[in-house]
């Protein structure tokens, strides 16, 4: 039997998957179930700014997600049904992902937790927010929890360029990001990082940047996103107005390798494409073939003889 090229792997795979890391830390398979409670955003309320950012969707990114209007329980339930059919016999993971999910108050927040925490087969819990709507009071009590489950606080940065950032409408910063990541590292929180590919204005250099960045922290997870630009969006303005154009397949999958190269062994990596709604899908159509992007990222790692960690230095 051949060893696999990378050593967290159990197959062809030479970067450390979500799929691995759970199979070795539950010894079975686990996965996700997205919840829906209907949770806002600092940056649609006018707290923040208004209209959301750029590229989101009126679903808060919750596109797979449960029914807001359905209990906790209900929508673990019926998503957690659909999904038995593929996976039988896993646990779940309970994932918290439309809207802000810690932009709400303390008593609230532990509600969810303590609901999500009792969910039968639960083997943690996932919960998505911006970093600026966390604070000292919140991250406490995310580390309480973490320290009875496996809990992973995911902040979607998207990019470390304030420049970018401003242009997405995002009214959040690199800075409000660190903010928010050393509050929950300071109370044992493991970190997800979300990043996005292919953003408007952006050059490889800079998507790159941001990764470097990112490989520096102390950090759980990233996760990696292609640019989705979807229908009744600002994006999608921009979009036909000829403001930008979007990611080629083969610019994307040398992107993610050149990321995954300087990303250290130990860094799970939670995603490295997403799912865009097809109905709701403008650009870019190759995206739909997901099973081509991931077979296209191994490839082109066996290619060049590389792995997760090749170009990681160590700061």
């Amino acid at each position: 039997m051949m060893r696999p090229a990378f050593r967290y792997s159990d197959d062809n795979k030479r970067y450390h998957t979500y799929n691995y890391y759970l199979k070795h830390r539950f010894g079975r398979r686990v996965y996700k179930v997205p919840l829906n409670i209907g949770i806002g955003c600092p940056n649609r309320d006018g707290s923040k700014g208004v209209g959301g950012c750029a590229f989101c969707s009126d679903r808060l990114s919750g596109e797979f997600a449960g029914d807001p209007s359905q209990s906790i329980l209900s929508q673990y339930r019926e998503v957690r049904e659909v999904m038995e059919k593929k996976w039988q016999g896993g646990l779940c993971i309970p994932y918290f992902q439309a809207g802000s999910n810690t932009y709400t108050d303390i008593a609230t927040l532990d509600r969810m937790l303590s609901t999500a925490l009792a969910l039968p087969d639960a083997a943690g819990i996932s919960i998505a927010t911006r970093a600026d709507c966390l604070d000292a009071e919140k991250c406490a009590l995310l580390g309480e929890y973490a320290k009875k489950t496996y809990l992973v606080c995911e902040l979607g940065l998207q990019t470390v360029h304030d420049s970018t950032a401003k242009a997405m409408n995002r009214c959040h910063t690199y800075d409000d990001f660190l903010n928010g990541y050393e509050l929950l590292r300071k109370n044992g929180v493991n970190v997800c990082v979300h990043i996005i590919n292919g953003l408007p204005g952006e050059t490889h250099e800079m998507m790159l940047k941001t990764a470097s960045e990112i490989a520096g922290l102390d950090i759980h997870m990233v996760k990696i996103h292609l640019l989705h630009i979807l229908k009744n969006t600002r994006l999608a303005r921009m979009y036909s107005e000829g403001g930008f154009a979007a990611m080629e397949k083969d610019d994307y999958i040398n992107t993610v390798c050149d990321q995954i190269e300087l990303f250290p062994e130990e860094f799970v990596i939670g995603r490295i494409t997403g799912d865009g709604a097809k109905d709701e899908l403008i650009a870019p159509k190759w995206s739909t073939d997901k099973r081509s992007v991931l077979n296209g990222i191994d490839m082109e790692l066996a290619r060049r003889d590389s792995r997760q960690g090749a170009a990681y230095k160590a700061r």
